[in-house]
């Protein structure tokens, strides 16, 4: 188990995780994501109403979704955005908290949190907010230059156009 340990996340936050899986008999955390999804908070469904189908910005969204040994409940891979919607479970157990934020961060996405009474009371806010999340981020760059295009074909023949 100790081999498996990698990047900034603990060895042993990354043994009670999988011992937690083990425990409660998933093979896969694939397994225990359709169970998280068929029994979702009633935040978490109110938010996904506002998420699915491309809605936010017409960025992609997917609930709960398996990034390594951690279930996140919605992730936007290709805007690499983590929304956590958290309750008071998460009060509890701060260390593990943080390990998965930066086991996250290491994987380049990036993380908010919204609490339930957030969520339940200020949908409208909570959704701006990722919107405005979803427009900070960078922006890819344009200016590589790319094998195979013509200036790079130029160059490499000696071309002085």
């Amino acid at each position: 188990m100790i081999e498996k340990c990698a990047g900034r996340i603990s060895c042993r936050v990354w043994i009670r995780y999988w011992e937690g899986m083990s425990d409660k008999g998933y093979a896969r955390p694939t397994m225990r994501a359709r169970e998280l999804r068929a029994n979702a908070t009633d935040s978490e469904r109110r938010l996904w109403t506002h998420l699915s189908v491309r809605q936010v910005a017409g960025v992609r969204f997917n609930r709960q979704v398996p990034i390594g040994p951690f279930i996140c409940d919605f992730v936007s891979r290709g805007a690499k955005l983590v929304i956590e919607v958290d309750g008071g479970q998460h009060n509890w157990n701060a260390e593990t908290d943080r390990a998965r934020t930066r086991y996250l961060e290491a994987q380049g996405f990036r993380i908010i949190r919204f609490w339930n009474n957030e969520v339940m009371e200020s949908i409208e806010g909570v959704v701006a907010k990722i919107e405005q999340a979803l427009a900070d981020r960078p922006s890819p760059d344009p200016s590589r230059k790319r094998e195979g295009s013509f200036g790079a074909r130029s160059a490499a023949a000696g071309d002085k156009t």
